[in-house]
């Protein structure tokens, strides 16, 4: 801090004074260093996050993977020119503790276009049997007479099978509420009717539901009626879970309904437990003390996403890429495409805006109609067209949003150029025969950089949102370029990886938050009615 304030006493005094306003503004002042230590450290990501060794002493001699590149056969003289695989390297008898060859990795040995193997992902040790109710349905078809002509699981809730219920009568195997019997009577008779439900209680004491479709008339009256019937009042059986280990025993509680379920039934899915750590498995049906519920075999498997581990704190995407790595990287990626977009634009905003604001007249007035043209041109449909003729790439991105955010800068350029150029010191300058060049960059434009670096930070935060946006789009940098926008679009295709919502989301979230008090310090410096007074 020393060397700032030394370089500070001997700069303009109104420089001094404005700087002083900035740190006086803590949290633009904090967040200005933060958003620089960030941007420090993401410049050394390969340094911090990387599967290649920084440093390897081979036979005597030192190779730096991160900055060169070596093939195999400089290590393993097989021949091979491919990049080697300086992991399963690392555990060859060539680097073992007896040889003085050493290998030295990054503190996270992880890259962000690395893939995970699963055999390195830990999984779940347990399978999980959720046990879940399920109500029976069943339909039968009935004549006029209350004949049964088709039987659809109806067997399972009277206890009897469907073949022995088809052409007997219905209402002597369950007694039909009497709205139901005038429902199927009216349906008989071809007269219309609204829906009709009702309750039937067998004699073992459980309920069945029983309804009737709306109907309306027809041509000519239907031959049989249709009736739904489902288990009622099973509702309030509770679901139930127990879990099982690679051996085959229960852990933790055993629920009250595991004790209920037969002998032959704990075996049978005890084997299907033990099964499903090796494949997928279908549910299946299981009655318990007269209760249907459906078996499902739950444990985790590995896929992609992947939820965080100990060695991958924020998870993996989809391509099994570490989402932290990739969240470093993509710092880096944004802030230099920020930077470089707002100080392009700032250049070409401000040649524009000086030009037109100096010289005025004719040179402004078709300089400004020029201005108003371009900037109708539709940015999209201009960066699809060039990504789809040259390919997308971080240097097209670059110009074709460059060509159209200088626009709003020139603006304010121009309006400073406008108001001093009258004043005293520039027409004492052109009496002195300064040419217009030097006049412009030496007397006016220091005095017109107000705007443009008060600008400046919000103008950051909107090029990286907008990079994000395009990324997120589809239409910013080419994969597999770790990108943010890219993650967050992830996340809208695999909306139960939490993993790559959160992280990324907060990552820009906080760059975009501090690039906010940062500019917010600038404008309160810059702001002239501080001082000012009303006499």
């Amino acid at each position: 801090m020393a060397g700032i304030k030394d370089i500070l006493t001997i700069r303009n005094p109104e420089t001094r004074k404005r700087f002083l306003r900035f740190r006086e503004h803590r949290t633009a002042y904090v967040s200005f260093w933060i958003l620089c230590i960030l941007y420090f450290v993401s410049l050394f990501s390969e340094c911090l996050c990387n599967s290649e060794p920084l440093f390897i002493r081979f036979k005597g001699t030192s190779y730096f993977p991160v900055f060169v590149y070596y093939p195999e056969d400089t290590f393993l003289e097989n021949g091979k020119n491919t990049r080697p695989d300086y992991k399963k390297l690392k555990n060859t008898p060539e680097f073992s503790a007896d040889t003085s060859n050493i290998m030295i990795f990054p503190p996270f040995d992880v890259g962000p276009f690395e893939s995970a193997s699963p055999d390195d992902l830990a999984t779940g040790d347990t399978v999980t049997l959720r046990f879940s109710p399920e109500l029976r349905l069943a339909t039968v078809n009935v004549r006029d007479d209350f004949t049964v002509s088709r039987a659809s699981n109806f067997g399972s809730l009277v206890e009897r099978d469907d073949a022995d219920i088809t052409d007997n009568d219905l209402t002597s195997i369950v007694s039909l509420p009497e709205n139901i019997k005038e429902g199927v009577l009216k349906r008989f008779r071809n007269e219309p009717d609204d829906g009709v439900d009702g309750i039937i209680t067998l004699p073992d004491g459980s309920v069945m539901a029983v309804s009737l479709n709306a109907f309306d008339p027809r041509d000519e009256a239907p031959k049989t009626v249709r009736l739904k019937f489902s288990e009622s009042g099973k509702e309030a059986i509770a679901s139930a879970a127990i879990q099982f280990d690679n051996a085959g025993n229960v852990k933790g509680s055993v629920p009250d309904l595991w004790v209920q379920v037969s002998k032959v039934m704990k075996g049978t899915l005890a084997e299907n437990a033990l099964t499903r750590f090796e494949r997928p498995l279908d549910p299946v049906q299981v009655d318990v003390s007269g209760a249907h519920y459906r078996v499902d075999f739950e444990k985790e498997d590995i896929r992609f996403p992947y939820r965080p581990t100990g060695r991958h704190p924020m998870g993996l995407d989809e391509a099994g890429r570490d989402v932290m790595a990739r969240i470093l990287y993509g710092l880096r990626i944004s802030l230099t495409f920020g930077l470089a977009l707002v100080f392009c634009s700032m250049i070409m905003g401000i040649a524009a805006g000086a030009v037109q604001g100096y010289y005025g007249g004719k040179v402004d007035i078709t300089g400004q109609r020029l201005i108003e043209i371009w900037s109708a041109l539709p940015f999209l449909y201009i960066m699809i067209l060039m990504g789809s003729v040259f390919g997308r790439s971080f240097v097209l991105l670059l110009v074709c949003y460059g060509i159209f955010n200088w626009i709003g800068i020139s603006y304010y350029v121009r309006a400073e150029f406008f108001r001093l150029r009258k004043q005293a010191f520039v027409e004492a300058a052109q009496l002195m025969g300064l040419s217009s060049f030097k006049i412009m960059t030496r007397h006016i434009l220091p005095n017109a950089l107000v705007p443009v670096i008060t600008f400046f930070p919000f103008s950051l935060v909107g090029a990286i949102g907008s990079l994000a946006a395009l990324d997120y789009l589809g239409f910013g940098l080419p994969a597999p370029t770790p990108s943010w926008g890219e993650l967050l679009a992830q996340a809208q295709q695999y909306r139960w990886a939490w993993w790559l919502i959160f992280y990324p989301s907060l990552a820009l979230f906080v760059v975009m938050l501090l690039g906010v008090f940062v500019g917010e310090g600038v404008r309160n410096a810059f702001d002239p009615k501080r001082y000012s007074r009303l006499e």
